[in-house]
C-alpha cells in the first residue's frame, strides 16, 4: 500500500471511530435524559432501572473516550513504524585511498637547490619557499600536518612532488616548511605525518616497489628483466622532477600493504641487495 493511500485509511479510521464513540454518547446520554424526565421514580423498580442505566453512561464514557484516543495512537505510533529507519553502515574504505587521520611515524628531510624551479612530480614548478612537501605514496594536493617530535612545533603542507628515496625517510620538506619546525640546520627531524585534507575525485591507488634509478636505460633495462623474471611485472619510468633518470618499478599493486610485501620478498631473494621504495603510481 502506498504512503497516500495508508494516510487516507488513517484518517477514515479516525472519522468512523470518532462518529461511532461521539453516536454512542449521545444514545447513552439522550437515554439517561429519558429516564430521569419520565414519571418520578415512583417505583423502586424504575428508580433502580434508572440508578443502573446512569451507571452504565458513567462506565462507558470514558470508554468511549479511550477508544478515541486509541485510534489517535494508532495513526500517530504504528504510522510512524511504517516509516523505516535505514541504518548508517559507513562503507568499508576501498584499499588504496587516503583519509584525514592517516598518520605514519619516521623521519623527515628537506631539499631545495637544485631542485628549485624545477617541475615536481605533478607537474608544477616547485618553489622552496612555499610550503610544499614530497612524499611517496601519497596522492598529489593531500594536506599533511608535520609534527616535530623533538621541539612540538607543526606546519601544514601541501603533497605535490615524489620522495625521498632514502630509506627510513618518509617525508622531504620544502625549504620554507623546513624552516617553521626549525629543521634547516639539523637537515633531519623525527616526525609524525597527519593527513588533514584528502583531495576529491583521486582514482584508486596503485602501488609498485622501485628498486633502483640509473642514467643510463641499458643498466635499467636488464635490472627491469631480471626483476620480472622473479617477480612479475616490471617497468621503467622517467619523472619530470629528477631528468635523466630512469627508475625501475616492479609490481602494479591495490594496497601499500600488498606492496610492502612485495619489497620485503624482493630484499630476501634478491642479490643485488638494492634498496626498495614502495612508490604510488602516478597516471599521466
Amino acid at each position: 500500500m502506498s504512503a497516500h493511500n495508508m494516510r487516507a485509511s488513517e484518517r477514515l479510521f479516525i472519522i468512523v471511530i470518532s462518529a461511532a464513540a461521539a453516536k454512542t454518547l449521545q444514545v447513552l446520554r439522550s437515554g439517561a435524559r429519558g429516564l430521569y424526565q419520565s414519571s418520578p421514580p415512583i417505583y423502586p423498580i424504575r428508580w433502580t432501572f434508572c440508578q443502573g442505566y446512569t451507571s452504565v453512561v458513567g462506565r462507558l464514557a470514558p470508554i468511549c473516550v479511550a477508544l478515541l484516543f486509541a485510534a489517535i495512537l494508532f495513526v500517530v505510533s504504528p504510522g510512524c513504524a511504517h516509516k523505516k529507519h535505514a541504518r548508517h553502515i559507513a562503507p568499508a574504505p576501498q584499499p588504496g585511498t587516503t583519509r584525514p587521520g592517516d598518520s605514519e611515524t619516521g623521519v623527515a628531510s628537506w631539499y631545495g637547490k637544485p631542485y628549485h624551479g624545477r617541475p615536481a612530480a605533478n607537474g608544477e614548478i616547485y618553489d622552496m619557499e612555499k610550503l610544499t612537501a614530497a612524499h611517496r605514496t601519497l596522492p598529489f594536493n593531500t594536506w599533511v600536518r608535520v609534527y616535530d617530535l623533538d621541539n612540538n612545533k607543526t606546519v601544514e603542507v601541501r603533497i605535490i612532488d615524489r620522495g625521498p628515496f632514502i630509506d627510513g625517510r618518509i617525508i622531504d620538506l620544502s625549504h620554507a616548511a623546513a624552516r617553521e619546525i626549525e629543521m634547516i640546520g639539523p637537515g633531519i627531524a623525527r616526525v609524525r605525518v597527519e593527513v588533514i585534507r584528502a583531495p576529491e575525485g583521486v582514482p584508486t591507488g596503485v602501488f609498485a616497489v622501485q628498486v633502483g634509478a640509473f642514467r643510463d636505460r641499458g643498466n635499467a633495462e636488464r635490472l627491469r628483466s631480471q626483476m620480472q623474471s622473479r617477480f612479475g611485472p616490471a617497468r621503467l619510468i622517467q619523472r619530470a622532477e629528477k631528468p635523466g633518470f630512469w627508475f625501475v618499478l616492479v609490481g602494479s599493486e591495490t594496497s601499500e600493504d600488498a606492496a610492502r610485501d612485495l619489497a620485503s620478498r624482493i630484499r630476501q631473494n634478491s642479490v643485488e641487495k638494492n634498496d626498495c621504495f614502495v612508490v604510488r603510481v602516478d597516471t599521466a
